[in-house]
């Protein structure tokens, strides 16, 4: 038998991520969001990204069920070819007004926004410095892009200093972080970042899935909030996250926007976002203008959580976001605290490697504002319980 048709080796491979206590599989839920039912039970639920509670919004919802009404079920075609429907310009329009920026364009979700930007914008003779933990899809994009790529320490502006006084003039240079990160929950110094790649002639690209609804004005994002948007040339967000829908999305000025819809493969050579997508996008952004302050209850309730799992002793690093992470170390402790949580009616699940760094395994606890504060004070109790059964305290 050919090698194509062996598959002893990848059981091989399952048995030793089982015996290494990283093996995952799917787990089924009928609900999603902050708080949700399974069985006769309601659980807590710290591992969602509905930040804002607007997965299902009755605003969100009905925004999303007339596009659907109007427009059907898919775009039906790719945007350069005839999937561009008034939808989505309506859309990028609303997303560039609310990031402050000239223009915006849409991807199909984050990781494609990663994949097809950074390749477009860089390739072989150019550079890209990016955070140390920046998402996996912007080290794929990379890879990608053949470009030569150069890690600087985890938020350390100096080092990034020091890599771009060392590499040279030749090539473009583009300079890539979060501004939230999503396992750490703490936040990049992006006055410190931009202006170390000002001053060496370097493009900045921020990846603000985390931030987006949440910090800014109107939740427009860390990079507004600090208003460093003449400095960051790209401002990625997501749909997917504080606006509890699915996409993805870049701020930019419009040539960058006209040179992405010529040159991103993943913009070009996908099917553009269905109308129900889109609308529901629409919808939360409305929500999030309307009602006002969302991000800042999210962000004053996160604290009181986490200055209550601090109190007790737990570490949960530098958090200073709406991602708390409860850090523990090994994996099999890790996973032994998830289950111990999950038997209280609190979901948590555990991170562990490659997703993190090798043993910084952790429950990593996202608060939403489906949590009340009666409920994230009887979730820290259940959390710091189970972190005392098992050595962590």
């Amino acid at each position: 038998m050919s090698f194509m048709h062996d598959e002893a080796w990848i059981s091989k491979q399952l048995c030793d991520l089982k015996e290494q206590h990283l093996d995952r599989s799917l787990v089924v839920y009928h609900e999603a969001g902050g708080k949700i039912r399974i069985g006769d039970r309601t659980y807590l639920n710290f591992s969602s990204n509905d930040y804002l509670n607007l997965a299902r919004n009755p605003d969100v919802v009905a925004k999303a069920a007339g596009a659907l009404s109007s427009s059907g079920c898919g775009a039906t075609a790719s945007r350069l070819v005839t999937g561009t429907l008034t939808w989505h310009n309506e859309l990028e329009q609303r997303l560039a007004r609310h990031k402050g920026y000239q223009c915006a364009l849409l991807f199909g979700s984050g990781f494609l926004a990663n994949c097809g930007t950074i390749p477009a914008l860089v390739g072989r003779g150019d550079q890209v410095f990016a955070d140390k933990l920046v998402h996996a899809s912007i080290v794929d994009a990379v890879i990608l892009s053949r470009t030569k790529l150069y890690r600087f320490r985890h938020n350390d502006a100096e080092h990034l200093e020091q890599l771009l006084k060392k590499s040279g003039a030749s090539g473009r240079k583009l300079v890539v972080t979060e501004s939230v990160f999503s396992m750490d929950g703490d936040l990049a110094p992006l006055k410190d970042i931009a202006g170390a790649a000002q001053a060496h002639g370097a493009m900045v690209m921020v990846d603000e899935a985390h931030a987006t609804g949440v910090f800014g004005p109107k939740g427009s994002g860390l990079v507004r909030e600090l208003a460093l948007e003449s400095l960051v040339n790209i401002d990625l967000g997501t749909l997917s996250k504080a606006l509890g829908g699915y996409g993805g999305f870049i701020a930019c000025s419009g040539p960058v926007r006209d040179f992405l819809v010529n040159r991103a493969r993943p913009f070009i050579y996908s099917t553009a976002p269905p109308p129900p997508v889109v609308g529901a996008a629409l919808g939360a952004l409305q929500v999030i203008e309307d009602v006002g302050g969302l991000g800042a209850q999210l962000l004053t309730n996160a604290a009181a959580f986490r200055n209550r799992l601090q109190g007790a002793g737990l570490n949960t690093g530098n958090s200073a976001s709406q991602i708390i992470p409860v850090m523990v170390g090994g994996n099999s402790e890790t996973l032994a605290i998830s289950k111990k949580l999950r038997e209280q009616g609190v979901i948590g699940v555990a991170i562990r490697p490659p997703t993190v760094p090798q043993g910084s395994a952790r429950i990593r606890l996202s608060v939403t504002l489906a949590h009340s504060r009666e409920d994230l004070e009887h979730a820290a109790d259940i959390i710091i319980a189970a972190a005392k059964s098992e050595g962590v305290l």
